[in-house]
């Protein structure tokens, strides 16, 4: 399974299409390993896909995290991006973007 992101969202977090990232499902306590895939411009879904799907439900509180490899010397210069949506998917408080 996948999940599928607005490419717009994607953008705006620094996300690329087929990043790996960990998605922490909230209402139900799922957690799983998976890959973003790119979703209508503008659509603001985000959609479990596949067997993934079975991990989640329209309205769910989810957290979706990417990580990156970074050398020891960087790594306290690194500013995570952090966005929160509201109910509708749209953005209603950013840190580091």
């Amino acid at each position: 399974g996948s999940l599928g992101i607005d490419l717009d969202l994607l953008d705006q977090v620094g996300m690329l299409p087929f990043e790996k990232i960990l998605v922490v499902n909230a209402t139900n306590g799922e957690r799983l390993e998976t890959y973003a895939i790119p979703a209508e411009r503008g659509s603001k879904i985000f959609s479990l896909n596949g067997a993934a799907a079975r991990r989640g439900a329209v309205g769910d509180i989810v957290t979706i995290m990417s990580f990156g490899n970074v050398d020891y010397n960087e790594a306290s210069s690194v500013i995570p991006k952090i966005a929160v949506f509201n109910e509708e998917n749209i953005v209603i408080q950013t840190k580091g973007i």
